[in-house]
């Protein structure tokens, strides 16, 4: 490990996610060479950092998998009383953190890791990564909403949305295939309900350099 913020640390190599690693170290439960750490600090390999009395070591090994995830499980380690994803990976994947959001209703895939430079490369809008989703609709549609999304792009809340639709199949207007170069908060359901469609059903198939494939649901691959 080169230098990094203590929180992203303590993410990598805890059951932490970045924002509880925040909420530790305001409440000075995290030391650093035997000092109370301090928001924003940075790390290195060499430095003695303690989270609740127990010495936090630097993850040795980088791990990245991908899973399928089923409807229904939250993509958080607290899932409020929901089951999370964190229930379907055993022991040696619990301390690796979610790349990006699938909402609870949504399924399909799912890039995990520790490794801090490839999900950086892959949720920051400036490098565009590629993301494939199939979606069901509630009632088909129609031609001229199909052209305004892909064409035109939606204005919603938070900015212009563009997606690039092609239908699964000749003559079904109900089944989508979503393609996007970005990742707003829910911003395929958004974009369909502004024109009066509810998104039945919602799977990531491709994200960045990584696809689906064959995948079983619940199932994981490590790369």
């Amino acid at each position: 490990m080169n230098a990094m913020r203590l929180n992203k640390f303590l993410a990598a190599s805890s059951n932490l996610s970045r924002r509880k690693a925040d909420e530790a170290i305001a409440e000075g439960r995290v030391t650093v060479n035997g000092k109370t750490a301090e928001q924003g600090q940075v790390v290195q390999d060499s430095d003695d950092v303690w989270l609740d009395g127990h010495s936090i070591k630097p993850v040795a090994v980088i791990t990245t998998i991908l899973l399928n995830k089923p409807r229904g499980y939250v993509v958080s380690r607290n899932g409020q009383g929901s089951q999370t994803i964190y229930d379907l990976l055993p022991t040696e994947y619990q301390q690796l953190n979610p790349v990006g959001r699938l909402d609870k209703d949504s399924s399909g895939l799912l890039v995990l890791t520790n490794d801090g430079r490839l999900a950086h490369e892959l949720t920051h809008p400036s490098h565009k990564k590629l993301k494939i989703y199939t979606v069901t609709l509630d009632k088909p549609l129609q031609p001229l909403h199909h052209q305004m999304i892909s064409d035109h792009g939606l204005m919603l809340e938070d900015g212009l949305s563009k997606l690039h639709l092609e239908r699964q199949a000749e003559d079904n207007n109900y089944a989508w295939a979503v393609t996007m170069h970005e990742g707003r908060n829910r911003q395929i359901r958004r974009t369909f309900s502004a024109l009066g469609y509810t998104v039945a059903t919602l799977h990531r198939t491709r994200f960045g350099p990584y696809t689906l494939a064959n995948l079983a649901s619940g199932a994981i691959k490590q790369l």
